[in-house]
């Protein structure tokens, strides 16, 4: 079986940082993918939660900030959890492997925030992803700053 999920887009919000009872750190944020479109067709965007755990987290909510563009490479989860009402949902959402800079420094707009040169590349370890989910649902990624080359 093979579950793995690339996209690039641009961040919708402020990477959000939380963290499990047990400490972990865990960054949840939602990039715009657009659709592939025909001349003539309307633009469409999807909207898809990223989460990631532990360094990665850490690494995401440091460098990264809202209208950014990124790479993110992970696997697709499903989480089935119930709301304030009792209804239950199932909600589906990218655990992030690897999350990279998309555009140049010098191609980022200034909106976005300077990103810090020389940000340390962050590779997760195999054991990152905790053996359990958060109440609610989340999204995190993972960031690397080489060259700007994209990771695939």
């Amino acid at each position: 079986m093979l579950n793995k999920i690339i996209l690039m887009g641009r961040l919708t919000r402020e990477p959000e940082l939380r963290t499990t009872q047990s400490g972990i750190s865990v960054t949840s944020f939602t990039l715009a993918v657009d659709r592939d479109f025909q001349r003539g067709e309307e633009r469409q965007t999807d909207f898809i939660d990223i989460v990631a755990w532990r360094g990665t987290a850490d690494f995401v909510h440091k460098y990264f900030r809202k209208g950014q563009l990124v790479a993110v490479a992970g696997r697709l989860q499903s989480r089935k959890w119930e709301d304030k009402e009792g209804n239950k949902r199932v909600s589906f959402e990218v655990v992030a492997d690897e999350v990279h800079f998309a555009e140049r420094k010098q191609d980022s707009p200034q909106a976005y925030g300077a990103q810090p040169s020389g940000a340390p590349p962050h590779r997760p370890q195999q054991d990152e992803t905790p053996p359990f989910r958060l109440d609610a649902p989340a999204t995190f990624a993972e960031l690397d700053d080489d060259d700007g080359e994209l990771p695939f």
